[in-house]
């Protein structure tokens, strides 16, 4: 039986347009290699080198680094940026961009290295996230036009889940493909083409150990999906990993809404909207779903830094839509929120 693999199919996407020159297939060639290594490392820990455990450093975000973190940063920011193909690579990890200056390219890589790095020592599925711009200014220097643009622009974005098997998900625009590694030859072939979320799903994926945080919104929310009404499909049933990834691949296989909301803690929101809002965003649209921080649609969104923060709720485009409506739905009375109607 013939299959095709993720080399082959972003060429026959590529064919499609007649600009193409071959350095975007060269490019996302880089993100699978860099990929199969990760995985390998992965698939192996604990096994001879010691990869769990911390560095002892604190990234960006003041969260402690763990070793396999480190090493996936240093693994792609070292492919990528001397593949020719991009101008500039920036990181969840790393607090400022790094410019390529020598033999640069014409696109902006970002990417979380590994999501969900909390969960490396207990085997639970962890990930990468990627997107992908086109440098827009002109000339050799790179800009804050070229590093903040709108989510909307985004030429590519996919991720990378290393779970019971290694699966590589992406779009540019012309659908959502997912691709299995056969370990045994190495490559990734064609498992999951033209995928599409389901309109409404069953489950919701939030941490409700953050309820005492969330504002009365977010709990009347939480608790109008827990209610028993069958003839609008509740209750739905909890599912949360707290690998973004992982939950995210799950909610767009299945269908249902993820949500990371606002709370005290993070009154702008936790997740990042380069890193992982923004790619998964155009990712959930491609597959018919949609993604929102609650009230706005993620890629609408210009950010003002690298490192913008945002809520989200993605996932099936009835779920997300229910969920801005009861958000929305809400008056600031006597202090407490409560819903006008509905």
């Amino acid at each position: 039986m013939e299959r095709t693999t993720l080399v082959q199919h972003i060429r026959q996407q590529e064919k499609a347009n007649p600009g193409a020159t071959g350095e975007f297939t060269s490019l996302m060639n880089e993100i699978m290699v860099a990929g199969k290594i990760i995985s390998l490392e992965v698939n192996s820990a604990g096994i001879g080198e010691d990869v769990f455990g911390l560095t002892g450093k604190i990234n960006v975000q003041g969260e402690e680094v763990k070793k396999l973190d480190e090493f996936s940063d240093l693994t792609f920011t070292k492919i990528i940026g001397q593949s020719g193909t991009v101008c500039a690579i920036t990181s969840e990890e790393r607090e400022e961009a790094l410019i390529i200056e020598d033999n640069p390219g014409k696109y902006i890589f970002m990417m979380d290295p590994l999501d969900g790095s909390s969960n490396i020592d207990v085997n639970v599925s962890i990930g990468t996230i990627f997107s992908i711009y086109r440098k827009k200014s002109l000339g050799n220097k790179v800009t804050d036009e070229d590093l903040l643009q709108k989510g909307g622009e985004q030429i590519a974005a996919g991720y990378i889940v290393y779970g019971s098997s290694t699966i590589f998900v992406y779009t540019t625009g012309q659908g959502v493909h997912g691709f299995t590694l056969d370990p045994a030859l190495g490559e990734f072939f064609l498992s999951h083409p033209d995928l599409v979320i389901p309109e409404q799903g069953s489950t919701y994926s939030t941490n409700e150990g953050n309820w005492g945080n969330w504002d009365e919104p977010q709990k009347d929310l939480v608790a109008y999906l827990k209610e028993d009404a069958p003839a609008t499909g509740r209750p739905y049933k909890l599912r949360y990993i707290g690998s973004l990834v992982a939950d995210f691949h799950r909610t767009l296989l299945k269908g249902g809404l993820f949500m990371y909301p606002k709370d005290t803690k993070s009154p702008n929101g936790k997740l990042r909207f380069s890193f992982e809002a923004a790619p998964l965003a155009f990712i959930v649209e491609q597959a018919g779903g949609k993604a929102s921080t609650g009230s706005q649609r993620i890629l609408d969104i210009t950010p003002s830094g690298i490192h913008d923060r945002l809520p989200l709720f993605i996932g099936s485009k009835k779920d997300v839509e229910l969920a801005e409506e009861r958000l929305a739905a809400t008056v600031k009375k006597g202090g407490w929120f409560k819903w006008l109607s509905g």
